[in-house]
């Protein structure tokens, strides 16, 4: 009968005066307790890689389940077959791997009576590592079959580790690109590096902008988070780090160095005693690729947050100033319109106060000639003189008041028209009428032919103030024993108004300046009366408060200059 205890080589002196320290974590479970004391014996000066052994036990299936429930980093579990029924080692691997969830221990069964479980079937259907029979498991075998199952061990836990590290970046990743301050993403980068590498300690992060301005704590993690002051060399850290292409250490901090597309230099330094594994190094270098780029985008959005600050500033400054200068400009229209309106005021007394004592006078002279007929020749001519002069002098300041009116006219802005439905037909008549006798003094012909029945809706002082001056201006430049032509007609929906005359017309600097005000014709006129240049322009301002139009020809149906009035045709039942 083959034996069912285990040959254990005697360790050598070397190894039993030998000291290492404890890493791996080993799990005897087995209801021998002699298998117990054996296992532990010949693994007393076991190492790996520079680490021990922590071996634990348990008696059962059930105190297995427990154990490694109680222990989750056990790497290696050396589990029976046959304790409290034939199948108990074998339900607890499938509880192992099933209800613990537990991929990464690595199961080495033992059994003292394999055919009971052939080798081919267990390791396939309950995921063993390994099958070995008791009797074979001699020291060395052993050591061996240990080794082995702690380097895969080893392997599984840092691709696991790798894994769980690169879930970390893209979870932390999406929480970095979020934030918009540089404090708060310095502050979150530190918090992720310590978690992504498993260790609680003391951290700070320093930015050295690429304008060489002195390094900048941004964030501080435990003593450097409550005392900024580092007491370290700041740029010899950033020299080191960046030479180095990787983790450095250096004054007791492991140091990160990382370099944004901006041309940032970010250096992340830890207190930690503990050098960093390779897969830690791996994941800190996958994490810093996302770091460059979560500091550039908040550096940017920062520089776009004052930049939208300083322009909302500058708008605000631009919207008082133009308010300012709106109220400003609105006194100032106030007060030109009560200027105005005071002008206007001034003229229209003078209007009226000057131009009824003027009327009396002028009236008072022709009285005064009517009686100077009775007197005798010497004292008539005397007296004559005397009162032509008087009517003379009272003409004049009859034509003044009459310009200064015509002027504040030309100037109103706010100047209002009595629109009332007229008929323009005997309008026009009656004051070409009224202008008849002035034409019969310079012996011209004024022809009269009006359309019957132009009815239009406007203000007839207005109109007949417009169609005088422009009959006015036809006898002025026309001259002796000339011929002037005035019509009214109807034509598509208007009321044309036309004043024509043989004088000698208008050249091209007239057309240019016609409607100006005080701009007088090249032409002069004919009987030397006076001109103050107002007439065509007070014309064109009462045309337009009717909506209406005004045309010219400059050499017209009679030879000179032909002017017309558009007015907009008021159609009757």
């Amino acid at each position: 009968m083959p034996s069912d205890f285990l040959e254990f080589a005697e360790p050598s002196e070397a190894e039993a005066g030998s000291s290492v320290a404890v890493g791996w974590k080993i799990a005897v479970i087995d209801d021998d307790e002699a298998v117990h004391d054996g296992t532990r014996f010949a693994l007393k000066h076991f190492s790996l890689q520079g680490y021990g052994l922590e071996i634990v036990g348990a008696h059962s299936a059930r105190e297995g389940l427990e154990l490694l429930r109680a222990h989750p980093d056990t790497a290696v579990v050396l589990l029976d077959v046959v304790m409290e029924t034939d199948d108990a080692g074998l339900r607890l691997a499938q509880a192992i791997r099933e209800e613990l969830k537990n991929e990464l221990v690595r199961i080495i069964l033992r059994t003292g009576q394999p055919g009971q479980a052939p080798e081919h079937r267990v390791v396939v259907e309950y995921d063993i590592n390994d099958y070995k029979a008791k009797t074979e498991l001699t020291s060395e075998k052993l050591f061996t079959t240990l080794t082995a199952a702690l380097r895969g061990y080893d392997q599984l836990k840092r691709l696991d580790d790798t894994r769980i590290g690169l879930e970390m970046i893209v979870a932390a990743s999406a929480s970095l690109f979020d934030d918009r301050s540089l404090q708060t993403l310095a502050h979150g980068v530190l918090i992720q590096i310590s978690a992504l590498l498993e260790i609680e300690t003391d951290g700070i992060l320093i930015m050295r902008e690429n304008n060489g301005a002195d390094p900048l704590v941004l964030a501080g993690l435990g003593k450097f988070e409550r005392s900024p002051d580092t007491g370290f060399d700041k740029l010899g850290l950033f020299s080191d780090a960046a030479a180095a292409g990787g983790p450095v250490r250096k004054d007791g901090l492991v140091c990160l160095y990382v370099k944004t597309g901006s041309g940032a230099e970010i250096l992340v330094a830890l207190a930690t005693e503990d050098e960093l594994t390779e897969t830690q190094t791996s994941l800190v270098s996958v994490f810093s690729a996302k770091l460059a780029i979560a500091f550039d985008n908040a550096h940017l959005y920062d520089e776009l947050r004052k930049a939208n600050e300083e322009l909302e500033e500058r708008v605000r400054r631009r919207t008082a100033e133009l308010g300012s200068a709106n109220e400003r400009l609105r006194a100032q229209g106030a007060l030109l319109k009560r200027v105005n309106a005071f002008k206007n005021e001034i003229l229209g007394t003078i209007a009226h106060d000057l131009k009824n004592p003027l009327a009396v006078i002028l009236g008072r002279s022709e009285m005064l000639s009517t009686l100077s007929e009775r007197l005798e020749d010497k004292t008539r001519e005397l007296f004559s003189r005397q009162v032509d002069q008087i009517r003379g002098s009272a003409e004049r300041m009859t034509r003044i008041v009459e310009v200064s009116i015509a002027d504040a006219l030309s100037d109103a802005l706010d100047i209002s028209v009595d629109k009332q439905a007229i008929d323009l037909s005997s309008l026009v008549a009656g004051t070409a009428e009224l202008s008849r006798a002035l034409a019969d003094s310079k012996e011209q012909t004024l022809t009269v032919d009006v359309e019957p029945q132009l009815t239009a809706a406007c203000d007839p002082d207005r109109i007949a103030e417009a169609v005088d001056n422009l009959i006015s201006n036809a006898i002025k430049y026309t001259p002796l024993g000339g011929e002037i032509r005035v019509e009214a007609r109807r034509e598509d929906g208007f009321v044309r108004i036309c004043v024509s005359d043989s004088g000698p017309g208008l050249n091209d600097q007239d057309t240019v300046r016609l409607f100006g005000r005080f701009q007088r014709l090249s032409a002069q006129p004919t009987a030397g009366e006076s001109s103050t240049g107002l007439g065509l322009s007070i014309v064109r301002k009462i045309v337009e408060l009717h909506e209406g139009e005004v045309t010219v020809e400059e050499n017209g149906p009679l030879g000179g200059a032909s002017f017309s009035i558009m007015i907009p045709l008021l159609e009757t039942p």
